[in-house]
Order: structure tokens, then C-alpha cells, then sequence
């Protein structure tokens, strides 16, 4: 697979990169009281596509379900909190020292230990294909008593962060097969996985042995159910408790005590060639840039169910709006007089090709010709990284499984970005963006972050839109379901019934 359709792969996907509502300190709260709580009935909108392996996209359904467990979490900020691994230190640049909790037992009745943890590890950093969050990353663990230790080839500010990824879950050892990876009871979380009826739902049932403390809900009754309006019917009829992805068509038929907006880390962002074509011309991009109307995008495609985009990076990075500041330096705009440009999008997802009709009647106002393109991802992809169109629409995930942007700032605008639409090359960008990537998790390393924002958008090669949100069903009889922009966590310890 090319390193671009990879990367796109990753980044395109509706599991992307999302806890507490966020993960938060990363250790439970006990329940309290009765551990009664029923069975959860969750609608799910996609089958597992490999087998539930947590090296494939498939973890986050892990994840979401409470049954698989990391040994990192991330807070609502972003920050890494402890998980499995109590906490930690960087011993040298390219090694970090892990403390792993004590009395964590699998749903197998096997331990969780330092050699565990690293044989779970060694096993995801040979698997083929990789999980994406080490992709281009040479990772080793290896146990040293109670302590693990992972390393990596180049010095890595971020692996803690990387750890609280759900494709490096850590199982028990039974898990791992020859050519594959079974989490059918051999979790840790709350909830001890069952039963997989393949493309039709799964049994999870409450896991007493859990080191956090009992889960308030007896189980989880998995459904997965593709059809949109299906799933919205399912809460509409009682016939689920929780759904997830209710379509912005359906929600207006629900309850709105049942219909939860979660911001999510995706922006729906316009890219403007900045290489070739008439958009090489700063004046004319930031003339298509002072011609969108983001208002009328979000109340007519969006029926008002998404956030105006201030920046590349949305309210699901709550300190991006805090810490951003008003941004100097920009082209003024020049009057198109007629210049003819190709706005291309894809299919894929159904209000692309709605949004790309209405910036075609306002460009087309501010007096640009537009000529329209809109074909399946598939069959456009490769010409959009080719430079082919003079702009392209794309609903883009803006962190990766770390829950850092960085990634995903250099890969759309380095001059070596693996997925670089707007075929950028500009030193400052590039500048800013190594600054970034080398700055420790934290305050700098944010501020860092804002300033490479910053640095792309005096470019004009991104116009940002919109930031989507994803909308949850719970239904009246459901209490304490998590919402999460991450899309890391669903059922909680504390999510039961009524």
C-alpha cells in the first residue's frame, strides 16, 4: 500500500482517531451501591472488519466496550494519565520507563505483568500490517523486573501518548495466535467479551474480577447495524439503549433528551492548490478564502449540527480556541475577474458533494468560473494528490491515535507531507512544524502546535469549514454513557440502566 493511501486510510476513518466523558485519570471509579444495572442493548454502526483484532481499527470497539484496556489514557486535554502503567519516566531520549499496576488480573485468570506487557507489545510492532500508530515508528519492549521498557529508534516525546492508543492494547497472552489476535476473554477491563456472532453483534458480560471495582450494568448486548435510520429507530422503539452515529437526518425525528452533539477532532477543510494553476497566486486564494460563507454551510448541509471552524483544529482540542490568537500577516485578496478553477470532492460521504455545490454559488459570486468534480474516493484520491484540482473538499480527521495533531499537520503541509493536497512547500511552515514535532507533550508543545496552525493559514492553502460533530442516541432508561469526541470510550464501568 502507498504511504499516502495509508496515511489516508487512518485518517479517513470514522474510527479515528476518541474519553470520561474523557478518559481522565485513567483509573476507574469503583461502583457504589447495587451492581444490579441490567443489560445495555448498544447499537453499533460498523462490523468488526478484522476479526476484532486490537491491531486493526476493530480496538476501538474494544475499547468502546470496556473490555480491552492500554497502558495509557489521555485526559481531556490530551494529556497522558496513567492506565495499566501507574506512570512513568524518559530514562534517555529514545527510552521511557514504565511502572506497570499491580493486581490487574485478566478475564483468562492469568496476571498482568511487566513481561506481559511487553510480549503484547513486541507482538503488535512485527504485526503486518502494523498498527497504524507505529507506523514509521522502530518500537522495542522488553521487562526489566517490574518495569517495562519501551524504546524507539529516534527519540519520541510522545510514546506515553502513543500507548494510550487502542490498537496497543494489552491483552493476556492466549490471546496472541500464530496469525492472529483473539480478545474473546482475554481482556482486563470491566467487561469480559463473550461471544462474537460475526457481523451481527456480540456478549459482553460484567467481569467481577476487575481491578477498578464492579461495573454498574450486568453486560452488553452488542447489535451492529449499518442502515442509519435503523439505528435511530432502535432508540425510537426501546429496541436499544445507546446507538451510536445517529445521521444528522435522523436526529430530528428523536427525542432531543435522547440526541447527544459530541465535537468532534475532524474539520471539513478546503484545500487550494498552491503549486500549479491560477491558485498559486496567494491574492487569489485569499480571495476564495474571504468569499466563503461558513454560516450558510453549517445551518443548510449541516442543519446547524456542526461548529463554525475558527482554525484547522476544533472545540473537540478544547485548548486550541484558548490558546489561539489573532492571526497577522495575511494576503490580502484580489478580485477573481473571472478566473476559472476546478472544485473537486468525493461521494463517500453524503454532504461533501452538498457542500461543494453551495461554495460553488458563492466562489462563483465573488466572481470566480467554478467547474465542478466530485467522483467516489476511490477514483479521485490519486488525482487530488497529484495536484490535478485547483481545489478539493475533504473531511479530514485531525489527530491520530496519540491524540496529538502533528501527524496530521505534516503529513497535509510539510513540504514533505505524505498527504499534501495543496502541494505546499514553505519554509516557515516547515520550520514551525519541526518545532512542534520535537517539543515535549504539554503547554509548549500546544503552543507549538497553534504556531504551525498559524504558519499554514497565513499560506492560504487551507480554508477551514467546519468541525462535525458525531451525535449519540441514549435512550431515557440509559445513565452515565460516555461522550466521547475520541471515540475511545462508549460503555463505562459507571453506564447502566435506570
Amino acid at each position: 500500500m502507498r504511504p499516502a493511501v495509508a496515511l489516508t486510510a487512518c485518517l479517513l476513518s470514522s474510527s479515528m482517531l476518541l474519553s470520561g466523558c474523557f478518559a481522565g485519570s485513567g483509573t476507574p471509579t469503583a461502583a457504589t451501591g447495587d451492581a444490579g444495572g441490567g443489560r445495555i442493548k448498544l447499537a453499533m454502526m460498523q462490523p468488526p472488519r478484522s476479526g476484532l483484532s486490537p491491531f486493526s481499527d476493530d480496538a476501538f470497539k474494544l475499547s468502546r466496550w470496556s473490555t480491552a484496556e492500554t497502558l495509557v489514557t489521555l485526559d481531556e486535554v490530551g494529556d497522558a494519565q496513567p492506565g495499566l502503567a501507574t506512570s512513568w519516566k524518559r530514562v534517555s531520549p529514545q527510552t521511557w520507563e514504565f511502572a506497570i499496576r499491580p493486581n490487574v488480573t485478566f478475564h483468562d485468570g492469568t496476571t498482568l505483568t511487566a513481561a506481559v506487557a511487553a510480549f503484547a507489545l513486541t507482538k503488535a510492532a512485527a504485526a503486518s500490517p502494523k498498527p497504524r500508530i507505529l507506523d514509521g515508528v522502530r518500537l522495542t519492549a522488553v521487562a526489566q523486573g517490574d518495569s517495562l521498557r519501551v524504546t524507539t529508534a529516534e527519540a519520541d516525546p510522545l510514546v506515553p501518548h502513543r500507548l494510550s492508543s487502542p490498537q496497543l492494547s494489552i491483552l493476556a497472552k492466549a490471546a496472541y495466535k500464530p496469525t492472529s489476535v483473539d480478545p474473546v476473554g482475554t481482556g482486563s477491563g470491566p467487561y469480559r467479551l463473550v461471544e462474537v456472532r460475526g457481523t451481527t453483534g456480540a456478549r459482553l458480560d460484567r467481569y467481577d474480577g476487575y481491578w477498578g471495582g464492579k461495573a454498574r450494568a450486568e453486560g452488553i448486548d452488542v447489535s451492529f447495524v449499518p442502515d442509519g435510520a435503523a439505528r435511530a429507530a432502535a432508540i425510537r422503539s426501546g429496541s436499544a439503549h445507546l446507538v451510536e452515529s445517529v445521521p444528522v437526518s435522523q436526529a430530528a425525528l428523536l427525542d432531543p433528551k435522547t440526541v447527544t452533539e459530541v465535537p468532534m477532532p475532524r474539520t471539513n477543510t478546503l484545500y487550494l492548490n498552491t503549486r500549479t494553476g491560477p491558485l498559486k497566486d496567494p491574492a487569489l486564494r485569499a480571495a476564495i478564502r474571504s468569499a466563503v460563507d461558513r454560516d450558510a454551510l453549517v445551518k443548510g448541509v449541516y442543519e446547524g449540527r456542526a461548529d463554525l471552524a475558527a482554525g484547522l483544529l476544533g472545540p473537540a482540542l478544547p485548548w486550541a480556541a484558548k490558546g489561539r490568537t489573532e492571526l497577522t500577516g495575511r494576503t490580502p485578496a484580489k478580485a477573481p475577474a473571472g478566473t476559472t478553477i476546478t472544485l473537486a470532492t468525493f461521494s463517500d460521504r453524503a454532504e461533501l458533494p452538498e457542500v461543494a455545490s453551495v461554495l460553488q454559488q458563492q466562489l462563483q459570486q465573488a466572481g470566480f468560473v467554478v467547474k465542478q468534480v466530485v467522483r467516489e474516493y476511490a477514483h479521485i484520491e490519486e488525482d487530488a494528490l497529484a495536484g490535478k484540482f485547483d481545489a478539493f473538499i475533504l473531511s479530514r480527521a485531525t489527530v491520530l491515535d496519540s491524540g496529538d495533531p502533528v501527524a496530521y499537520l505534516y503529513s497535509d503541509f510539510a513540504c514533505e507531507g505524505s498527504f499534501n493536497i495543496s502541494q505546499l512547500c514553505d519554509a516557515r511552515v516547515d520550520a514551525a512544524l519541526t518545532r512542534a514535532k520535537g517539543t515535549a507533550a504539554g503547554d509548549a508543545r500546544r503552543a507549538a502546535i497553534l504556531a504551525a496552525e498559524a504558519a499554514v493559514l497565513r499560506t492560504d492553502a487551507a480554508v477551514p469549514l467546519l468541525h462535525e460533530r458525531v451525535i449519540q442516541g441514549d435512550s431515557s432508561e440509559l445513565l452515565d454513557s460516555a461522550k466521547d469526541p475520541r471515540e475511545r470510550t462508549l460503555v463505562t464501568a459507571q453506564t447502566r440502566l435506570r
